[in-house]
């Protein structure tokens, strides 16, 4: 039998440490993480990557999976969490799912099925859609009224991608599920650690402080010279500092700007998690530890 349970929140919450904390003092629990950064490979300070030693002490899945160099999907990182939860539990041993990325977590805690990507359709009806709106979206209902009942006629990119999967797979868009505004049963507990906006954003500067002593922005200049891919350059914190080391904008400047960007993230974090009535929030680490521990004991 399976024993799973998830600590999902905002960034510099505190998810991580308390996850740790659990999966140390039990000694039968390994963590698999739910973030759409970590997965790159030198990208270590500023994603908040837990360390060698902490490594060392805990199980990690899911994390330095590829190179900041490629892009990256979600439908293999589904693949790569599902195998680490069956390794784990044909070790006997519970899964702790940890992570402030709503999308990743959506679509492995309630395993979704992910409609395939078909570059060439996208980029056609990419090119049509803002003379072809009307047209496009009537050949939407045609092949998907479904699907299409669902999206706003102005919606570009989910006309397209509605549209894209439909021609592309020859099976209706709307055949993959109800989409993620439809919240079914709970498949895992999730855990919710909730911290007042103020202190929030106070932690945020605090820590992207310690990003810089630690090394930021030398990490940064040696993933400039080797290259970044597109979502790589996107990261927040990453793009900023960037911008110092590329272009020589002010440090200061491009550290306030990273601490404000973040800040918005955790905001946008904490609206998507907050559409979940699933998830059960607690603003005392103690408790929400006692929550975690009740569910894999």
């Amino acid at each position: 039998m399976r024993r799973a349970v998830a600590l999902v929140g905002a960034t510099a919450s505190g998810k991580s440490r308390l996850a740790h904390e659990l999966a140390l003092s039990r000694g039968d629990v390994e963590i698999i993480v739910l973030d759409a950064l970590t997965v790159y490979r030198g990208m270590d300070v500023a994603t908040a990557k837990p360390t060698a030693s902490e490594r060392a002490e805990v199980a990690y899945h899911l994390l330095d999976l590829i190179e900041p160099t490629e892009e990256f999907a979600v439908a293999p990182y589904q693949a790569g969490a599902r195998q680490a939860a069956e390794a784990l539990a044909a070790r006997g041993h519970g899964a702790l799912y940890v992570g402030g990325t709503g999308l990743y977590a959506r679509v492995i805690l309630d395993e979704l099925e992910i409609p395939g990507r078909y570059p060439q359709i996208a980029a056609d009806l990419a090119e049509r859609v803002a003379t072809q709106r009307q047209a496009l979206f009537e050949r939407l209902v045609a092949l998907d009224p479904v699907a299409a009942a669902r999206i706003e006629p102005s919606n570009d990119r989910r006309l397209v991608r509605a549209l894209e999967v439909t021609l592309g797979s020859g099976r209706p868009f709307s055949s993959y599920g109800p989409g993620l505004g439809t919240y079914g049963h709970v498949r895992v507990v999730q855990v919710g650690l909730r911290v007042g906006l103020d202190e929030l954003d106070a932690r945020i500067e605090a820590r992207f402080r310690r990003f810089l002593d630690a090394g930021l922005v030398e990490e940064v200049a040696r993933l400039s010279a080797r290259g970044l891919s597109r979502t790589a350059r996107q990261a927040v914190g990453y793009r900023e500092i960037l911008e110092h080391v590329e272009h020589g904008v002010d440090l200061e400047t491009c550290v306030e700007a990273a601490i404000a960007k973040t800040r918005r993230l955790a905001r946008r974090q904490l609206r998507w998690f907050r559409r979940d009535p699933r998830i059960e929030w607690f603003d005392e680490p103690s408790a929400a530890l006692e929550r975690l521990d009740q569910v894999l004991r």
